[in-house]
């Protein structure tokens, strides 16, 4: 329920008793170091839930045998903090140490053995390497199979990791396949309002949200606040999330204010149920600043973004991904001002961690080289953009799968800059190369698909060819008034474009 200054309190008696009436290497001394590391860990101070993590092991070192399993839950909890730190070698190394002495100690279709490979997996999909975290959750999976009856729980876990990297890979339909599979065993197994049934309908909900079927979204998300509000107490963390999903769908729409509505309803739970330092609040912030963001307040949005990197500074270590999308933020509302030597030194800023915090071709390090671009873009520097773009392409398109979004986005990025550089053939030729992605990806009436029909429209206009450019750009409206509300400033531009060519014809 998040009292962890009374967890710590009981704990650290156990402890107190425990040091006067046990000799020092005792293995319940190991129990009771381990269990204050997991509050700090749910508090999200993870330096001190590594800290007793390793008071922990170094008794189990020394009163254990090598192959013990309380040393393998001891390797394991040190990687899971590692892997929150986002320190994700060291991480992989532990649960690895983890992994070998379950092998050893364990019949191979032990339900631990499930675990080992399912945390690995979780941060090969945290690097971005989906084949590999495919691979470990499929190993993980086939185990649960065999040792477990059909409805477990823990079979439901493994089908909405699963479902998690298709989301990631941006394979929204395979991801829902799975979800569903997590869903229909969580029904079976679970009372009506269980957490964990919230969490499959949230998850659903996402998937539907990158879809950009936003009711459906929001008819998911909605399942999982009611199950939320009836099972758990008012301030817990995961009505936050509840609050915070429900807020980006209505970011997603253009609804502003009532993003902000509930991106503060959030923000107040995390006030109430969480440490001042707590990563989440990074979170929560980083929100409210985006949505500042989209409404043009940009003094507002940096005045978000900055709480964000303060705590996100002080609860992790400098090289931790989040820190960088926190600089990405800051360079974006910088860039939206027009003060783009400030939005390059913050692009720059997040550009050096992903570089020395993830793989070569993780996606991040593509968003980092397609923001520096938009940058140079902004500035009329098309080949620098260029230069950019490129790179980001690069990335995405060994790191991605060929239908994904953001190779989608990737096209279109290179097309406005040909575009605007006055090369209509070749920006058509990259615009057209986004639409066949957005079409097979994304559902009929996603707001990404008006964006595809109105810039080829566009560029047809920039060629003279008025009539298809008028074609182009009625698809794009047609899309926007099924998809977004009246007032999103897309309209604007789409009525704003089919005036101009209109008056050209």
């Amino acid at each position: 329920m998040g009292n962890y200054s009374k967890a710590l309190e009981f704990y650290d008696k156990a402890l107190k008793i425990d040091g006067k009436s046990l000799p020092p290497n005792h293995p319940d001394l190991a129990t009771s170091y381990n269990n204050i590391g997991n509050v700090y860990n749910n508090m999200g101070n993870y330096s001190k839930a590594l800290e007793f993590y390793d008071k922990a092991l170094k008794i189990n070192e020394k009163s254990l045998p090598p192959n013990h399993p309380d040393l393998a839950t001891s390797y394991n909890n040190i990687g899971g903090a590692y892997d929150s730190m986002g320190n994700y070698s060291e991480a992989l190394e532990f649960y690895d140490k983890s992994l070998k002495i379950n092998e050893k100690a364990l019949p191979p279709n032990h339900p631990n053995l499930a675990s080992s490979y399912n945390n690995i997996g979780g941060v090969y999909n945290s690097i971005g390497n989906y084949s590999k975290a495919l691979e470990f959750y499929d190993k993980s999976l086939k185990i649960r199979e065999k040792a477990l009856p059909p409805n477990h729980p823990d079979l439901a876990t493994s089908y909405n990791n699963i479902g998690e990297v298709y989301t990631n890979m941006g394979n929204y339909s395979k991801a829902l396949e799975f979800y569903d599979k997590s869903l229909k065993i969580r029904e079976k197994s679970l009372p009506p309002n269980h957490p964990s049934l919230a969490t499959s309908y949230n998850n659903i909900g996402l998937a539907y949200n990158y879809m950009g079927n936003y009711s459906k979204a929001l008819e998911f998300y909605e399942k999982s606040l009611k199950i939320r509000e009836k099972s758990l107490p008012p301030n817990h963390p995961d009505l936050a999330t509840s609050y915070n999903n429900i807020g980006s769908v209505y970011d997603s729409m253009g609804n502003y204010s009532k993003a902000l509505e509930f991106y503060e309803k959030d923000l107040k739970i995390a006030k109430k149920s969480l440490p001042p330092n707590h990563p989440s609040f990074a979170t929560s912030y980083n929100n409210i600043g985006l949505a500042y963001d989209n409404m043009g307040n940009y003094s507002k949005a940096l005045e978000f973004y900055e709480k964000a990197i303060t705590i996100l500074g002080k609860s992790l270590p400098p090289n931790h991904p989040n820190l960088a999308t926190s600089f990405n933020n800051i360079g974006l509302a910088y860039d939206n001002m027009g003060n783009y030597s400030k939005a390059l030194e913050f692009y720059d800023k997040a550009l050096k961690i992903y570089e020395k915090s993830l793989p070569p071709n993780h996606p991040d390090l593509a968003t980092s080289y397609n923001n520096i671009g938009s940058v140079y873009y902004n500035m009329g520097n098309y080949w620098k953009a260029l230069e950019f773009y490129d790179k980001a392409l690069k990335i995405l398109e060994k790191s991605l799968p060929s239908n994904h979004p953001n190779l989608a986005s990737s096209y279109n990025n290179i097309g406005l800059a040909y575009d605007n550089m006055g090369n209509y053939s070749k920006a058509l030729e990259f615009y057209e190369k986004d639409l066949e992605i957005t079409k097979k990806s994304l559902p009929p009436n996603h707001p990404d698909l008006a964006t595809s029909y109105n810039n080829i429209g566009m560029a047809y206009s920039g060629q003279g060819d008025y009539p298809k450019a008028l074609s182009y750009l009625e698809k794009s409206l047609g899309i926007l008034k099924e998809s977004l509300p009246p007032t999103h400033p897309n309209f604007k531009t789409a009525m704003n474009n089919i005036d101009y060519v209109k008056k050209k014809m």
